[in-house]
């Protein structure tokens, strides 16, 4: 192989080099020294010629143990405790040859690291994926540097013999051709070269036997696997953080779950129909069949109040919807006219409706500037905040008693398309997918994770569906009573490990999500219960809506319930006014 005339152009002798480098891949198979795999671990302790084990089970091996706790210590920033402990444990935490490799790398002597790497004993493709990466290091070394010329001779000698794959060259070269070019000297760019080798030590410890190296964070993984099983095997787990201690085992009670009633709220004049918590679970909007809606105020303290009650609408108000910043609210009538009321203003600022239709569901599109509509022609309309129609889905896409969903990202929407059916549909790839049920759906609810779906059934059954991919039926949870009316069901508590409904028995229900166990019936109302919402911040506030034209809250298990009306703690609903700032108010 010829050498490199200096007084060649650049571009020139870069040809050169490809077409000599081409030659080399084509006819070079690396080979080197290969010592069977030892020295990798420290010296261990003998026990009569068997492995010491510690732990209460005896499957812990003491010298891995050991070496994690060192590697801990180093981690966490207790040298000298870290040095101890393999001084008085007569365990090293990494062999000499590792030793020795891991300061000629962070000291930047390359060709001395591969010759180490060469004696701590690896199998061929490891050692020979761990040399190439050693040697690219260096290639980038020397560029920093501004030694070109040696540069571009470690990548014909030393990198491309390893580089088996003769495109995978070609295009690393090609890049790194065109790096030279655009950053000549690259010796002027502020690099920290200590950070570049911390990373390359880190690349080699991926890439060597664990045993070799002991990841980064090891133990820490290990504890927090621990606690994690410890949290999944928790039946009851429903805390407001996911901070575990390490001190006890972690196990939860049903004290954990929203079981008793802390709040009577009574500000409807009819049946209570539809309720939902705002995004940020500040807010709880209901609506009735007395034509109105009422927002209500969760304060710091957990307790809820009434903040504005709004009307205008002309039928019964079916369902609400917030705005992804929680700043509007959709009221939708039944087969009517959909009102705007901005929240903080307490207005209505806009009514949409349709010339010959009416409008059955609302859902607002993930960036807050335009909502989805179900109309009573079973087509679906998409609309801006100021009422132009932006688009119209034809076709039986919804039914007249119709819940709406759409993904965060805004491609797929769902919709009850049939009395027994959902779509699915992607408006982006133009893909559709049914969950077909064998009764009639009442009703639907996606989790925010967009993975699951709840089918309510008119057979008093509610199925979980998993819609990650191709929808699938995982869950069947029974126990309510439903016969005549829409009952709501939610998904709920931490992680969204719970299912929560209504019930035509004046009950709520809860499940657990996984495995479909009912875990509670809370009585309380006296009319049927039409929907629930469980608070998407605080696990330990759940909301029902019941006939019996009250809500309540339900929370963890306390003695100061307090039922609280529309006049109560100085909050007074008026039908033409206000009073203390709290409104009325009329579209």
């Amino acid at each position: 192989m010829g050498g490199l005339d200096k007084s060649e152009p650049p571009l020139k002798r870069f040809k050169d080099l490809v077409v000599e480098l081409d030659s080399t891949i084509n006819n070079s198979l690396y080979s080197g020294p290969i010592i069977s795999f030892k020295d990798l671990m420290a010296r261990s302790v003998p026990s009569e010629g068997k492995e010491v084990m510690v732990g209460s089970k005896g499957v812990i091996k003491r010298v891995e143990f050991v070496r994690l706790i060192t590697k801990t210590l180093y981690s966490l920033g207790y040298v000298k405790s870290g040095k101890l402990l393999e001084e008085e444990s007569g365990i090293d935490l990494h062999s000499s040859a590792v030793i020795l490799l891991r300061k000629q790398v962070l000291d930047g002597n390359w060709d001395e690291s591969i010759v180490t790497l060469q004696k701590i004993g690896l199998n061929e493709q490891i050692l020979k994926s761990a040399s190439l990466l050693i040697r690219e290091y260096k290639f980038f070394n020397l560029l920093e540097n501004d030694r070109v010329m040696d540069a571009l001779k470690t990548l014909r000698s030393e990198i491309a013999p390893l580089k088996i794959n003769k495109n995978d060259c070609m295009s690393f070269l090609a890049a790194l051709f065109s790096l030279v070019i655009s950053l000549h000297g690259f010796a002027n760019l502020d690099i920290d070269s200590g950070k570049v080798r911390l990373k390359l030590l880190e690349e080699l410890q991926n890439l060597l036997p664990p045993a070799v190296m002991i990841p980064e964070r090891r133990l820490e993984n290990l504890v927090e696997q621990a606690l994690y099983d410890q949290r999944d095997a928790c039946f009851f787990h429903n805390p407001l953080d996911d901070t575990l201690s390490l001190f006890v085992d972690h196990q939860c009670g049903k004290d954990r779950l929203p079981f008793r009633t802390v709040q009577l709220l009574q500000g409807h004049e009819n049946e209570v129909w539809f309720l939902q918590f705002s995004n940020g679970g500040k807010y709880l909007a209901s609506s009735s069949k007395d034509k109105s809606v009422i927002i209500w105020v969760i304060h710091d303290d957990g307790e809820v109040s009434l903040k504005y009650t709004f009307h205008g609408h002309q039928k019964p108000v079916v369902m609400v919807a917030w705005s992804p910043d929680d700043h509007y609210l959709l009221s939708c009538g039944m087969e009517e006219t959909i009102r705007c009321w901005d929240i903080h203003l307490g207005v209505c600022l806009r009514e949409y409706e349709k010339n010959g239709v009416g409008l059955t569901s609302c859902v607002w599109s993930p960036d807050g500037k335009l909502f989805f509509t179900g109309l009573t022609d079973r087509s679906i309309a998409l609309w801006d905040l100021e009422g132009n129609e932006v688009e119209c889905l034809k076709g039986q896409r919804t039914t007249k008693n119709s819940d709406m969903a759409i993904t965060q990202d805004g491609r797929q929407i769902i919709t009850l398309c049939h009395e027994t059916t959902i779509l699915l549909h992607d408006r982006e790839a133009q893909i559709e997918q049914l969950i077909e049920e064998n009764q009639i759906i009442t009703s639907f609810a996606m989790s925010r994770d967009e993975k699951f779906l709840l089918v309510d059934l008119s057979n008093q059954e509610i199925h979980l569906w998993s819609i990650a991919n191709a929808p699938k039926l995982l869950t069947k949870y029974k126990g309510h009573k439903r016969s005549r009316f829409v009952i709501r069901s939610c998904f709920g508590g931490f992680n969204h490990a719970f299912v929560a409904s209504g019930s035509e028995d004046s009950q709520v229900y809860i499940w657990h999500r996984a495995t479909g166990d009912l875990i509670q019936a809370l009585p309380g109302h006296s009319g049927a219960v039409n929907c629930v919402s469980w608070n998407p911040v605080n696990p330990h506030m759940l909301a029902s809506a019941s006939d019996d034209r009250t809500i309540r809250i339900w929370g963890l298990n306390r003695l100061d319930f307090k039922p609280m009306d529309a006049s109560s703690n100085g909050f007074i609903c008026m039908c033409n006014g206000s009073a203390n700032g709290f409104l009325s108010t009329h579209c």
